[in-house]
């Protein structure tokens, strides 16, 4: 009878560790395999997006809702297209091993096809996938996923168009516990009534010394809250008595006279990048600069006036079209200009020099208007004395 009464229990303990949390957002990435018919350049393109599943429902078959992007899809022809997709599907997970997790899903959505052709169109589509989840943390787990999509062709007479989707990311689960088993009530046995104990005298209870707590480092947050206990004086920090680096570059904020370089930009131990892209605009084919840029030139001026042990390096770079000659020429003059303009701003011209490059070390494609722009371009060299 007693190991009877324990089978309630045990299954309560099993219940509550297969408990999911609420809510699942998983971003991926990943290859769309597509088949030749659709007219696209290669034979598949890359893309993005996000996924979002929802446990907290009472059935085994979970509700999931993704959208995914792909931008700039080269067709054959030389045009391109972006493609939108946004899909709801349903997500049956197997028994798990260990920390690995299999799963299968299918579901239906639409495509958006931005610029459409007779072979690729806008559509519904269904699609079903396999993958995996691989617990790294209660609350973080990798990602794998390959799924097959159709849609019915707008120039096969209705035969599906394939495509075959491989993706990776990361999902992250958050939420209260989904679906909380309640356990049976065990039948508990009948027990012969025991004598009611003696009263047994308390003790008194223990006072516990008040402890005053202080703030060493004068950052003002407490030291029974600050993780980061030899902070400088007067050194801006957050909730937890830590250095703020806001540029996340590495370098802390009283240390950096750069406070707003851009995500992922290189940096030297002052927090400023080593090569700023300068906006700088030219009168047609001259090296007259454009008074639309004078705050450019002020503004770098103010940086190199104010911080005298650097010194910079002006290199001035053309797009392709002209001769190479000619476009060299150009280049070096339009350096010479904006250090001539920046010597103006009061700028020492000993920290300064100028290059021409002409159409070497493009970053764009000079075959597009957007491209020669940006190859049309000013860039600074810092260096530190």
């Amino acid at each position: 009878m007693k190991k009877l009464l324990l089978i309630p229990a045990l299954l309560a303990g099993t219940l509550a560790f297969s408990e999911q949390k609420n809510y699942e957002i998983s971003p991926m990435v990943g290859y769309d395999y597509h088949e030749s018919s659709l007219g696209f350049k290669d034979d598949g393109y890359l893309l993005g997006g996000l996924e979002f599943q929802i446990n907290d429902v009472e059935s085994i078959i979970k509700p999931e809702f993704s959208v995914f992007f792909s931008q700039e899809v080269d067709y054959t022809t030389g045009a391109s297209t972006d493609v939108l997709r946004g899909a709801i599907n349903g997500v049956y997970a197997l028994d798990a091993l260990d920390s690995f997790t299999p799963f299968v899903k299918a579901g239906l959505g639409i495509e958006n096809i931005s610029n459409e052709t007779p072979q690729s169109k806008s559509g519904l589509f269904v699609d079903v996938g396999v993958g995996a989840k691989v617990n790294f943390t209660e609350n973080l787990a990798l990602k794998l996923e390959a799924i097959y999509l159709g849609k019915v062709a707008q120039q096969n007479e209705g035969i599906l168009d394939h495509n075959l989707i491989a993706l990776v990311g990361f999902t992250y689960s958050f939420g209260e516990k989904a679906q909380k088993a309640v356990a049976p009530q065990a039948v508990k046995a009948p027990v012969t009534p025991k004598p009611a104990p003696k009263p047994v005298q308390k003790p008194a209870p223990v006072v516990a010394p008040v402890v005053v707590d202080g703030d060493d480092d004068k950052d003002g947050v407490l030291n029974s809250k600050d993780s980061c206990l030899s902070t400088l004086q007067g050194a801006k920090v957050d909730a937890k008595g830590c250095n703020i680096d806001n540029d996340n570059d590495g370098v802390l904020n009283a240390q950096d006279i750069c406070p707003k370089t851009l995500a992922g930009e290189e940096v030297n131990s002052d927090g400023c990048p080593k090569t700023v892209p300068l906006n700088i605009n030219f009168e047609n084919n001259s090296d007259k600069i454009k008074s639309s840029s004078d705050s450019q030139i002020q503004a770098y001026a103010n940086f190199l006036t104010k911080y005298a042990n650097y010194n910079a390096k002006i290199i001035g770079y053309t797009d392709s079209r002209g001769r190479d000659s000619y476009n060299q020429a150009l280049s070096e003059k339009r350096a010479n200009a904006v250090v001539e303009a920046l010597i103006a701003q009061g700028v020492s011209s000993k920290q300064l020099t100028s290059l021409g490059k002409g159409e070497a070390n493009p970053i764009a494609d000079n075959k597009t208007a957007e491209g020669r722009a940006q190859n049309r371009r000013i860039e600074a060299q810092l260096t530190r004395n």
